[in-house]
């Protein structure tokens, strides 16, 4: 108990600093949110990847983003009997119920989850079974590179190939692409670099992923 009472130090004091500044300082929005509720301008689908934080990368305030994070940042195809999927929950209860005109599914550098669809290793069933859900995304990139590309950028294009493949996915959801046919309901494909921070973002027109920042001057 003592080992992990050290091993929980840091996040106690940071929980009495929080409380001390940052809740202080912004006490009136933070009230204000717990009163009215939330009303978030996005769905964020991220990586549960413990470098990649989704407020952070994008300097959002709470009540901004409502996020959903899973290994790989994968979305399940749309089954009407699937039980106890909290992913498929999240995408209906954002869609449905707080009404988001965004969803961005945002993945990353350096993933765990695309890298250990190459590795020929023994995991648990639950793993397994949800590692399916990318490798649609392995077969695209197999197919598409050469045979003397490297590891690294295999992998790299296959994380790329994946927030194309899980867009895909969501579209299957009934609810989802009602409000996009309606105009109601927007959705993002990034790829965040968690080596220098930056974002690209998918060109669904040129099939291809550009700076965000390009957006950003674009007056996007």
């Amino acid at each position: 108990m003592e080992k992990k009472a050290n091993q929980l130090k840091e996040f106690v004091e940071g929980n009495v600093a929080f409380k001390k500044n940052f809740f202080k300082k912004h006490e009136t929005e933070l009230i204000e949110l717990s009163r009215m509720g939330q009303q978030p301008k996005a769905l964020f689908i991220g990586c549960a990847d413990s470098r990649v934080v989704p407020n952070l990368v994008t300097q959002a305030k709470p009540g901004d983003l409502f996020v959903i994070r899973n290994i790989g940042n994968f979305v399940p195809q749309y089954r009407e009997n699937e039980c106890f999927n909290s992913t498929s929950a999240g995408i209906e209860y954002a869609v449905t119920v707080l009404n988001v005109s965004e969803i961005i599914i945002c993945g990353h550098t350096q993933c765990g989850a695309i890298e250990h669809l190459y590795q020929n290793v023994n995991t648990t069933a639950h793993i397994q079974k949800w590692l399916a859900l990318g490798k649609q995304a392995k077969n695209m990139a197999l197919i598409s590179q050469s045979k003397d590309v490297t590891k690294e950028e295999l992998y790299r294009v296959t994380e790329k190939l994946s927030i194309i493949s899980q867009i895909e996915h969501l579209m299957s959801y009934p609810c989802v692409k009602a409000k996009i046919d309606a105009e109601e309901l927007f959705i993002h494909g990034w790829y965040y670099d968690i080596s220098d921070g930056s974002i690209d973002y998918y060109d669904p027109d040129e099939g291809t992923f550009k700076a965000l920042s390009e957006l950003e001057k674009n007056n996007f």
